[in-house]
């Protein structure tokens, strides 16, 4: 195969059709029909983007009350800005101060070591005063190699942590309803079974989820405390409701995309005799998985919007808790940077959509659907 049809592949994998007009109108077709879809796919946006900022930069001059104004693009930019830096600021003095321990950990440990040769020239009780001087010094030593800094998290940490609990939480999902939608799609049966309760739970609010999933956490969590446990009671509880919320796309599409499999593949098959788990390893979940993926690219979806409420209310340090802590701030940047972090949020479940619509296109077999 050729770079051209190497290129255009990509493109069709990878969802980025934006991509195709330069891609062709470097193989060398026609210019006219490649200039018009670089225009459609890259100018039009262009101008509609500068449209919006014009009318956003408009309302911002406009709406403004007695103790808040609507932040402009501008403002908006400078507050991403500001966030940023103030995050480069804070790891630097934590990586400083990290250093400064690890070298009073090198200067305790060189001291015990001291402490240690005084007392092996030692005897009695000059001996295990010597000693108990090193365990000193040692002990000090571990507690400055050890040092993890307790400074608040930053903005970036915030956009780590919502993503380290979206991805959990639908990997949850995805572990409960990968394997109940295949039940439900090869077994008529059991799909009437767990009709009702897809039914009844698939259109909860996350806003609903939440207390249960808290109740149960803090049951789980009942005789630990803080620091015994591997994960904080917080991020379960937002990863449980984005698993609640988000499982649903899953297990739907996963049952449609069983249950349509081919039955000229399955006659085929049972002429050849190929047992249970042949048929759903080589047969079933093969011919269902563009569907499985098209129900996953939704879940994350909607895992990523559930997520921020769920942040908000867990107090999860994540981005829905930036947003509610800048909320009651009240500063003057206050909305500046709740403007901004909206803008991430959005570019953020951009990114994941992407992601998923390349991974379902490269289980579509050669035929990859639109973007």
């Amino acid at each position: 195969m050729n770079w051209r049809g190497n290129a255009l592949r990509f493109c069709n994998v990878a969802g980025l059709p934006v991509l195709e007009p330069f891609v062709r109108l470097a193989a060398g077709e026609d210019p006219k029909e490649q200039m018009a879809g670089i225009a459609k796919f890259i100018l039009l946006p262009i101008v509609t983007v500068g449209i919006f900022l014009g009318l956003w930069s408009l309302a911002a001059k406009t709406i403004v009350t007695g103790s808040a104004k609507l932040p402009g693009p501008a403002a908006t930019w400078n507050a991403g800005v500001e966030l940023f830096e103030m995050h480069q600021t804070q790891k630097a003095a934590d990586a400083e101060m990290r250093q400064e321990k690890l070298n009073q950990a090198v200067v305790a440990m060189a001291k015990a070591r001291l402490m240690d040769e005084a007392a092996a020239k030692s005897s009695g009780e000059e001996a295990e005063k010597y000693l108990a001087s090193a365990t000193t010094f040692r002990q000090e030593a571990v507690r400055a190699a050890n040092y993890v800094p307790s400074s608040a998290p930053t903005f970036v940490d915030q956009i780590l942590t919502s993503l380290k609990t979206v991805f959990f939480g639908f990997a949850i999902a995805t572990l409960i309803a990968v394997p109940l939608g295949v039940l439900c799609g090869m077994s008529p049966w059991f799909n009437a079974a767990m009709n009702p309760f897809i039914q009844v739970f698939k259109p909860v609010s996350p806003l609903a989820w939440l207390p249960l999933a808290g109740l149960v956490i803090i049951w789980a969590y009942s005789g630990s405390t803080a620091g015994e446990t591997f994960f904080e009671k917080a991020f379960l509880i937002s990863a449980v409701t984005v698993s609640l919320c988000s499982l649903w796309p899953t297990l739907v599409n996963t049952t449609l995309g069983v249950a349509s499999v081919d039955k000229d593949y399955m006659n085929v098959a049972k002429v050849l005799k190929l047992s249970w788990s042949q048929q759903l390893f080589k047969i079933i979940l093969p011919a269902s998985l563009p569907l499985m993926f098209a129900g996953l690219r939704i879940s994350l979806g909607v895992g990523w919007m559930v997520l921020i409420a769920a942040d908000m209310l867990a107090q999860n340090p994540g981005l829905g808790k930036f947003v509610w802590d800048e909320f009651q701030n009240g500063s003057s940047q206050t909305y500046a940077r709740i403007a901004f972090s909206v803008i991430i949020i959005g570019v953020i479940g951009l990114v994941l959509d992407r992601i998923m619509i390349c991974l379902r296109n490269m289980v579509s077999f050669g035929n990859p659907s639109p973007a």
